[in-house]
């Protein structure tokens, strides 16, 4: 039987903690998807700063689903060295944190050229990646994002299948696949369901590419819930809105809307 475990990207709340775990607790969502405080990047804290971070969400029953980091998401043609350093932080803030999951990305490529082309250097780093991590006991996590080598299904498996590690998954990102015009469900769902263990609940119209509570859009939310509830999915569904527009209540107020749309999928699931 599936359990569905919820967590969000609280930076979407608000940039305080004490609000964001104010608004956690409001909703009953008991972890959060950590990548910015204060509009910093949590892997750009220092371990005694962190440590009294995960002190404070404990304390407030709020765990750590993953590590929202920002690993990957720079240009394929980038200096890579610099960017294991944020690496090794990062594997250091999860243990912190307790996180058993890193978001990460599989480099943006340059406007205009062919993805294949930077095809074995992206495997090479990614490769990399999980050298470093071995032992760690952590999962690193590969979101199909706009631009990236991972932006399209088929190279999202690819990088999945050809690096065959127990600690590579899949976050699959519905409203990241409908703003890349690719159909999530039964095309890039059916190919990836395999390698998915973490779901971000973002959706976005075919139309204009613009990001809308869950199941308001093409990203087809309730039937690739329903596929995973059919397999026994066990894992996080991680709210991160990115809602466009104002209420009143500013980020507070759209979170709920976001975190109400998902409850009621839920509910008729």
């Amino acid at each position: 039987m599936s359990k569905w475990m919820l967590s969000a990207f609280a930076d979407e709340i608000a940039d305080g903690l004490d609000e964001q775990i104010f608004n956690l607790n409001k909703h009953g969502i008991t972890h959060m998807e950590f990548r910015n405080l204060e509009q910093q990047c949590i892997i750009d804290y220092k371990p005694a700063q962190v440590k009294e971070i995960a002190k404070k969400l404990a304390g407030n029953g709020i765990g750590v689903s993953a590590i929202g980091s920002p690993i990957g998401k720079i240009k394929i043609t980038q200096s890579f060295e610099s960017h294991l350093d944020a690496f090794r932080r990062t594997l250091e803030v999860a243990h912190l944190l307790n996180a058993p999951y890193i978001r990460m990305f599989s480099f943006f490529i340059p406007p205009g050229e062919d993805p294949a082309c930077y095809r074995e250097e992206v495997l090479s780093r990614w490769q990399t990646f999980i050298d470093i991590a071995r032992g760690e006991q952590l999962i690193l996590l590969h979101e199909n994002e706009k631009e990236i080598y991972g932006d399209r299904p088929e190279r999202c498996l690819d990088l999945l299948t050809t690096l065959n590690c127990s600690y590579l998954k899949a976050i699959f990102d519905p409203a990241n696949f409908v703003q890349c015009d690719v159909e999530t469900y039964p095309k890039a769902y059916e190919l990836l369901k395999d390698h998915i263990v973490y779901m971000h609940i973002k959706d976005a119209r075919n139309s204009d590419h613009v990001v809308v509570p869950a199941g308001q859009g093409d990203g087809h939310i309730v039937d690739i819930l329903k596929a995973l509830k059919a397999m026994d999915f066990n894992g996080f569904l991680s709210i991160e809105p990115h809602l466009n527009g104002s209420l009143p209540g500013g980020g507070p107020k759209l979170f709920s809307v976001a975190v109400h749309a998902l409850k009621n999928i839920l509910d008729k699931l």
